[in-house]
């Protein structure tokens, strides 16, 4: 039997409808991803299941005495006290009443606290409390938290972990999560999938991490256009068979959308149709108009494009042995770090909350004056900025405004756009476009700030946390965008996927120290130093030392190893796109000279790979 099931669940909101009357059931032991495009009504559901929301028709079902408990997407503002305080919460008046008596006996010296431990001793005697205050130790070791610290003072991360505990300390039948790995480190969502995936928890959850969605889900399910669709396998399947049941959608309406205009002709026709017209015909056209408006269409895909600026000049930054404290006499983030940033690097920093990744930036960006050392910024300079905390935007503006100012209109590659036709292509209705960016949500708000940085032709993008709040379509195109960028990239960025897709090579902070490596994420883990090797200090000495003693690249091959990884990924998509196309069952149709010149280009790029790999290790092993 299921867990919990949903039947005919209406949700008006106005027209049309957020849900249609959906069907929903979750057996126990599973995972299941919610998807689909912001405001299409995923957190709404979950709050429908968790109790929080009421729909309008529909039933809920749940098995007898059930647990739900949901970790909703935004820390709340109002949560006091210490973590011990924090996670008790999750047990109600039960849990508030062990959190004072656990505050009691820590100070037993003050008077009039013996008196009051025993009335809380019976207080929890008659609740047989003491298994809920002996459940609240072990999630708080469980989940290895301070207890006795201050919940406020902690950083982003840990509270959300503290937030965890508060749901699991109920130990729920059915855990509901709404973007858990929003704004934590890649080091914190690490941890959370290992947790959930030994945990043996039935979850529901919402995220835009396609890493974390991949390790985690054990099936999907949509909400597309007010109704859920089930895709049963892995995000991979799911991505192949949506595009299949989008193409056969398309299809099935072009041939409906044929059939009501043959129909409107017919209609039209005049007297000599008049005095032969089937009324079983007209009232099957009425119907046919009927269906037609109320099809509902796909949401619009944003439409983003970046203006390239003229080219910067070859090298773009040159960081010569810079140190970085935020005060006198404080131990270095930054310590004696050196790198030549090219024009069209593709550049992805790496590394935890709070360890000077921002900071970073700002050093290479001429922002900051580095404690010790040199930054040199390369000349015709146009840096477009992305910054997490969004303080390029003016909240008391509109959408409008923070783009264009007064103004009404929005130079694009040369090309004069209205900005409200601008904004729409960042799927902003002209009514979202005019209003104030405080009503905006936070996937919408990540959108306005993409529209105001691509408004401005640039040829050196500076992203920090571009993906927070997207939904996936929207951050894939994102994604490809700038892996088409022509100009320079520095990326910070805990989304393991976009690292790996997008940058050539990272900086990542590991051990006290700034490590540079070829490629992204997954490249990093492959070539980083052992424990004990990754201990050893790197010192300005030991550097200068290290250069005498190996064979230093020329600076033409050490661009060619920086470039190979690029080149080889456009290697294996031509080598792709050519067996696609000669697999194609006509392909042998086609005349002999061009199935000739096809199998020549396939022979010639397989070599052109072999070659590429080839010369790769040679150039890593000199």
């Amino acid at each position: 039997m299921a867990l919990l099931q949903l039947k005919s669940i209406h949700l008006g909101f106005g027209l049309p409808a957020l849900l249609e009357s959906i069907d929903f059931s979750i057996e126990s032991g599973e995972r299941v991803a919610l998807v689909g495009r912001n405001g299409t009504g995923k957190s709404t559901l979950l709050k429908i299941i968790d109790g929080q929301i009421k729909a309008d028709s529909g039933e809920i079902v749940r098995q007898s005495n059930i647990r739900v408990t949901r970790l909703e997407q935004e820390i709340p503002q109002e949560l006091h006290g210490s973590v011990y305080d924090v996670v008790s919460q999750g047990l109600g008046d039960l849990g508030n009443i062990i959190a004072e008596y656990h505050h009691v006996i820590h100070e037993l010296d003050k008077p009039g606290n013996m008196d009051k431990m025993e009335r809380l001793q019976e207080k929890i005697e008659t609740a047989n409390g003491w298994e809920m205050e002996q459940r609240i130790t072990q999630t708080i070791s469980r989940l290895s938290l301070p207890e006795d610290a201050n919940f406020e003072s902690l950083s982003g991360g840990l509270k959300r972990r503290v937030l965890l505990a508060r749901a699991l300390v109920n130990d729920p039948d059915l855990l509901l999560l709404d973007e858990p790995s929003n704004h934590l480190d890649i080091e914190a969502i690490q941890w959370l999938e290992e947790f959930l995936l030994g945990a043996n928890i039935t979850l529901i959850f919402i995220t835009h991490d396609r890493a974390f969605l991949k390790r985690l889900a054990t099936r999907i399910v949509e909400i597309d256009r007010g109704q859920l669709n089930n895709w049963p396998g892995d995000y991979d399947t799911y991505l192949f068979r949506k595009q299949a049941a989008l193409e056969e959608e398309d299809k099935q309406n072009a041939l409906f959308d044929k059939r009501l205009a043959q129909e409107e002709v017919w209609i039209r026709q005049g007297i000599k149709a008049r005095r032969t017209r089937n009324e079983g015909r007209v009232r099957a056209l009425k119907k046919l108009r009927v269906e037609r408006g109320e099809r509902r269409q796909k949401m619009g895909t944003a439409k983003m494009q970046i203006q390239d600026a003229e080219k910067s000049g070859k090298i773009v930054i040159e960081a010569d042995d810079i140190s970085y404290a935020y005060a006198e006499g404080q131990t270095p983030i930054i310590k004696n770090f050196s790198a030549t940033v090219m024009r069209g690097d593709k550049i992805g920093i790496i590394g935890p909350n709070g360890v000077g990744k921002s900071t970073l930036i700002n050093l290479l960006l001429g922002r900051l004056a580095p404690s010790s050392g040199k930054v040199k910024i390369g000349t015709n300079l146009e840096v477009a900025f992305f910054d997490q905390l969004r303080t390029e935007l003016k909240l008391n503006q509109s959408a409008q405004e923070n783009v264009v100012g007064g103004s009404d209109s929005v130079m694009i590659n040369g090309k004069s756009k209205h900005v409200i036709s601008y904004l729409q292509d960042f799927l902003f209705a002209p009514e979202r476009a005019r209003a104030p960016i405080t009503k905006l949500s936070g996937g919408e708000r990540n959108r306005l700030l993409l529209a105001k940085l691509f408004a401005t032709p640039s040829n050196m993008l500076v992203m920090d946390e571009p993906t927070n709040d997207l939904d996936i379509e929207t951050l894939e195109l994102l994604e490809e965008l700038v892996m088409n960028y022509q100009g320079t990239l520095l990326l910070v960025s805990h989304d393991r996927d976009f690292i790996d897709n997008v940058v050539s090579s990272s900086i990542v902070f590991e051990d006290g120290q700034l490590n540079e490596y070829v490629g992204g994420y997954d490249d990093w883990l492959r070539q980083r130093p052992t424990a004990d090797t990754s201990k050893k200090p790197v010192t300005k000495e030991t550097k200068k030392i290290e250069k005498t003693a190996e064979v230093k690249l020329s600076y033409n091959d050490q661009r060619e190893l920086d470039q190979l990884p690029q080149k080889i990924e456009k290697l294996d998509k031509t080598i792709e796109a050519l067996h696609k196309e000669m697999g194609e069952a006509n392909f042998y149709d086609n005349a002999q000279n061009i199935i000739d010149a096809k199998t020549q280009q396939l022979s010639e790029t397989e070599e052109q790979l072999s070659q590429a790999y080839q010369r790769w290790e040679q150039l890593e092993d000199q």
